[in-house]
């Protein structure tokens, strides 16, 4: 079964092909990064009419080679994200699924960040991603940083969330502060490479729940840097390591309590290689990790995702609708 996945969620446009929800047919995405590294961040009504432009040359992309007949279903993201982006991704895909007949599959942006583990295109997935049930999937991203239990496939309790920034918004902020550039997250991490993590900066431990907070880092960031008490590479280094401990640390702990055999790391910020090394080094329990353009946005993930949500027999029909605000637990 080969799904045809897009995903219009924020500023990437994404299509791909997938086989069976874990081969790779193809994998294509219209990066906007240099568009909106000029504003500091994403600028929605430019990311909306980016994607106008974009998504069907994507789609042309990822179809090469194939025709209509091949493909089984679409499966499009439509929510959480940034209603003008996902309106585009999703009107595309209803349009295309009544002009094809086939049929739709609304998906869970965050959720579909869960389903790269099961893509075949590392060698630690083995194909179907070897993921044992139940398990714990961390999802940290620019928008989420959320703490799951996966008992099955598409069945999923939030365990723990973010009570403020996401930890990728917080790498975002902290970039900004320090003055490194868009996105934050690659800019604190290349800095960093330069830099010694001996600042000391706050960890928020919340240790009654299983939730995560980064703001009082960030902020504590802000007035050592407006002070000019440390070089801007120690800052960025400290500060990795300071998001990488909390992340670490309260998951596995999460992962020890619940007695799960397995971690699924995903999202943008699982592709930092400080956070990835320190959850591979350190917990006892077996890590999933996708490589780094598999835990950033893309299709692939979306069309993985879809054909588990089709095979259960969860299809959309043409009154699906954008929900920005959809969660997952």
């Amino acid at each position: 079964m080969k799904i045809l996945g897009i995903e219009t969620s924020c500023d990437e446009t994404a299509a791909a092909v997938v086989e069976n929800g874990s081969r790779l047919i193809s994998n294509v995405v219209a990066s906007q990064i240099e568009i909106h590294a000029r504003y500091g961040g994403v600028v929605p009504e430019v990311a909306s009419r980016q994607h106008l432009l974009t998504i069907i040359p994507t789609i042309n992309r990822a179809m090469s080679g194939l025709t209509w007949r091949d493909i089984d279903g679409i499966a499009v993201t439509y929510g959480p994200g940034l209603a003008g982006s996902l309106l585009v991704g999703v009107n595309v895909a209803k349009a295309m699924a009544l002009a094809t007949a086939l049929p739709i599959i609304g998906v869970n942006h965050l959720e579909a960040h869960v389903y790269a583990n099961w893509l075949e295109d590392y060698p630690s997935a083995g194909g179907n991603g070897g993921v044992i049930f139940p398990c714990l999937c961390l999802i940290v991203s620019g928008g989420h940083s959320d703490l799951l239990l996966m008992k099955g496939h598409g069945e999923f309790e939030r365990l723990g969330r973010t009570r403020d920034d996401a930890a990728g918004e917080a790498f975002d902020k902290a970039a900004r502060i320090l003055g490194l550039g868009y996105p934050g997250g690659p800019a604190i991490e290349q800095a960093s490479l330069s830099g010694t993590p001996s600042v000391p900066l706050p960890r928020a431990w919340l240790k009654e729940s299983h939730d995560f907070s980064f703001s009082g880092l960030k902020t504590s960031m802000w007035h050592l840097v407006h002070r000019g008490e440390v070089p801007a590479a120690d800052a960025a280094a400290s500060f990795q390591l300071a998001i990488a401990d909390v992340l670490v640390t309260k998951t596995i702990e999460a992962a020890k309590q619940l007695q799960v055999q397995q971690i699924l790391l995903s999202g943008g910020v699982a592709a930092n290689k400080t956070i990835t090394r320190r959850f591979l080094n350190n917990s006892p329990i077996s890590v999933l990790v996708p490589p780094p353009h598999l835990c950033t946005d893309n299709a692939a993930m979306v069309a993985a995702c879809g054909y588990y949500s089709f095979r259960s027999g969860k299809a959309s029909d043409y009154s699906l609708d954008v929900v920005p605000s959809l969660g997952l637990g």
